[in-house]
């Protein structure tokens, strides 16, 4: 209908706009209230125009794969009250889109006569306070010279990655390198459960002595079931999805980029929604995490200064 309003404007000086409206078969009223909301259409248009722009460079700051929940949840970050719908609106109209991940095929291999620590936490994803779980996980990254393999743990506190390794062979070692990063940022709690399925690199002598030498305690889940270790898979294809490259030149390259992903990116950057703060980065939510802890420690650790500075007087009676 608007198009034929518009016919009608274009041709209202050419013709009447009665007889216009008779041969369209417009009533002349709905034409003239049209025509008066004219001014408030264009508005509207110059307001999405502009919140698309800025909806264009959210979407790539965040490597064009944010879509409509982190968008929004960026823009009211950013004090922008905006209804979500229109977000979602405005995205789809302009053909803005957040990355899909695609299926990904295990690449750990069970151990046939290592024997496998129990399951610690039975797909219980979640951790009350950081460096109490840490899932983990190996991947291979394809380069122009070949595999890169990288090895990762992740806190089920905060999402955030704790420790990962890049090697060029698929052995034991980038694990234990990774989780001996873990550890050396501090934190870590005793007997931590570090939780992975059952590929070789987990069940080898060389991680069960770093496990113990840490104090951690050993956790996996089941043979060929990828949901005993989703949140670790999870985040690998992720990475893949987001990273924006499909094949490397070289190791170099290939490292470096990883790196800006894991430390810059998604460490420090990506938004990902907490069940009791809403949209956060897992930096932000490990420092919330410890600033509870701050706040509970003073709260149980009040010096008890009543009658610290009091004492107690005698009066001796006094003599006739």
């Amino acid at each position: 209908m608007s198009e034929v309003y518009a016919f009608i404007e274009a041709e209202k000086t050419t013709h009447h706009v009665a007889l216009l409206g008779r041969l369209l078969k417009v009533a002349r009223s709905s034409f003239y209230a049209w025509l008066a909301g004219e001014q408030a259409r264009a508005d509207r248009r110059a307001a999405d125009d502009a919140l698309a722009h800025e909806i264009t460079v959210l979407h790539i700051a965040s490597r064009c794969t944010y879509g409509v929940p982190r968008i929004h949840a960026e823009l009211r970050r950013l004090d922008r009250r905006v209804n979500r719908e229109r977000v979602e609106r405005i995205m789809r109209e302009r053909g803005i889109a957040g990355a899909t991940r695609r299926k990904r095929r295990p690449l750990t291999r069970p151990a046939k006569r290592a024997v496998p620590a129990a399951d610690l936490i039975g797909r219980g994803f979640t951790a009350g306070a950081p460096g109490r779980k840490l899932v983990g996980d190996i991947t291979y990254i394809p380069t122009g010279e070949g595999r890169l393999y990288l090895a990762t743990w992740l806190d089920l506190a905060t999402r955030e990655i704790v420790g990962y390794s890049m090697v060029d062979h698929h052995r034991a070692c980038p694990v234990v390198d990774a989780l001996t990063m873990a550890a050396g940022r501090g934190r870590l709690q005793p007997s931590c459960i570090a939780h992975s399925d059952r590929g070789s690199e987990y069940t080898s002598d060389e991680l069960r002595r770093e496990i113990r030498r840490l104090g951690l305690r050993q956790s996996m889940g089941r043979t060929g079931s990828c949901y005993d270790n989703a949140v670790a898979e999870s985040f690998f294809a992720l990475l893949k999805e987001e990273i924006g490259t499909r094949h490397w030149p070289d190791r170099t390259t290939a490292r470096a980029e990883i790196f800006a992903f894991i430390e810059t990116f998604y460490n420090r950057g990506r938004l990902r929604k907490h069940p009791a703060w809403g949209y956060l980065t897992p930096l932000e939510i490990r420092q919330r995490h410890e600033q509870e802890h701050a706040l509970a420690a003073q709260a149980t650790s009040v010096p008890a200064s009543r009658g610290k500075f009091s004492h107690q007087v005698t009066l001796e009676p006094v003599s006739a």
